[in-house]
């Protein structure tokens, strides 16, 4: 597994983590936001 690849599963980890925080705090909106990007992040995966 390349340095990269592990780079971008970290990214996708870290707003994953960001929008769940986010939700919980009750920032719907923003939280939003933190998956679309880790879904932008994990097209680099592919």
């Amino acid at each position: 597994m390349s340095i990269t690849r592990v780079a971008w599963i970290v990214t996708v980890l870290v707003a994953l983590l960001t929008a769940l925080l986010l939700l919980l705090s009750g920032y719907t909106g923003y939280a939003g936001l933190g998956v679309a990007v880790a879904l932008s992040a994990a097209i680099n995966l592919l």
